[in-house]
C-alpha cells in the first residue's frame, strides 16, 4: 500500500488444503476471526501468560469439499478426508460460500485489513485462486498482512524459526490448541498477534500489501473446480 492506512479491522484467517502449493492444492476448511482494533489496543499480556482472546470478535469457519484428492500428507495433518467431507454433506467453494464469505466482511468496520502466517505465499494466493475460480472476488484496496515477515522484521533476530507454533512457544512457553485445523491456528495467530498487537497494527499501516496486489497461487479454471 502506497499511503499508511489507519486499518479498523483486522480479519484474522487460515485454510486447511488438500496439499502443498506444488500440489495446486484446494481449500477444505476456512476460518476467519475478525477482531476492531479497539479490542487489539488492550495492555499486552504478561509474557508467558497466555490472554483471553478479544471478548468481542466475530467468527466464521467453512468446512468444504475440495472435490479434489487430498495427499496423503495432507490427510493425516489436517484430520480432513474427502470421504468425510461428503459423508457430512459438504459442498464446494460455490456461490453461497462466496456470499458468506463477503456478508462476514461487509459486516466488518473498515478499512479492513486480512492477517495470515506466512499469507502473501500461501493463504492469501489461494484464497484468490478460490475466488476467481467462483468468478468472485476481494475489494483490490482491502489490507493483507503477513505476520511472517512482519515479526521477522520487529524482533531482526537472525536464525531464528518463524513457524506459527515456534513463535506461540517463544511468547507462551506451551505448544499451541488443535494445530491444523483452521479455527485453531487463526486462535494460535490471534494470541500471537496480542503478543506483540501496538508493533503490529504500527507495521501494518505502512507495510500491509493490498489484496489488488496478490497473485493468484495458480491459474484458476471456473469450469473444473480443482479437477484432477
Amino acid at each position: 500500500m502506497t499511503a499508511p492506512q489507519d486499518f479498523q479491522t483486522f480479519v484474522f484467517l487460515d485454510l486447511e488444503t488438500t496439499g502443498l502449493p506444488r500440489d495446486q492444492p484446494c481449500m477444505a476448511e476456512l476460518s476467519l476471526f475478525a477482531v476492531n482494533r479497539r479490542s487489539l489496543q488492550c495492555p499486552a499480556p504478561q509474557l508467558p501468560q497466555l490472554p483471553q482472546p478479544p471478548r468481542i470478535l466475530d467468527k466464521l469457519t467453512l468446512c468444504i469439499d475440495p472435490q479434489k484428492p487430498f495427499t496423503p500428507k495432507a490427510e493425516e495433518i489436517t484430520g480432513l478426508s474427502n470421504r468425510t467431507l461428503e459423508e457430512n454433506g459438504k459442498l464446494d467453494f460455490n456461490r453461497a460460500a462466496v456470499d458468506a464469505l463477503r456478508a462476514f466482511l461487509d459486516r466488518q468496520a473498515s478499512p479492513i485489513c486480512l492477517v495470515a502466517h506466512n499469507g502473501l505465499r500461501f493463504d492469501f494466493p489461494l484464497l484468490r485462486t478460490e475466488l476467481l475460480r467462483a468468478e468472485a472476488d476481494l475489494p483490490p484496496d482491502t489490507g493483507c498482512l503477513d505476520t511472517l515477515p512482519a515479526l521477522r522484521d520487529l524482533d531482526q533476530v537472525a536464525n531464528q524459526s518463524y513457524q506459527l507454533g515456534e513463535v506461540f512457544r517463544r511468547f507462551y512457553g506451551q505448544d499451541p490448541v488443535r494445530a491444523h485445523s483452521a479455527e485453531g491456528d487463526v486462535l494460535t495467530l490471534l494470541l500471537v498477534f496480542l503478543a506483540k498487537a501496538p508493533e503490529l497494527m504500527e507495521w501494518a499501516a505502512v507495510g500491509a500489501r493490498s489484496w489488488g496486489d496478490v497473485k493468484p497461487m495458480y491459474p484458476p479454471s471456473p469450469v473444473d473446480h480443482c479437477a484432477v
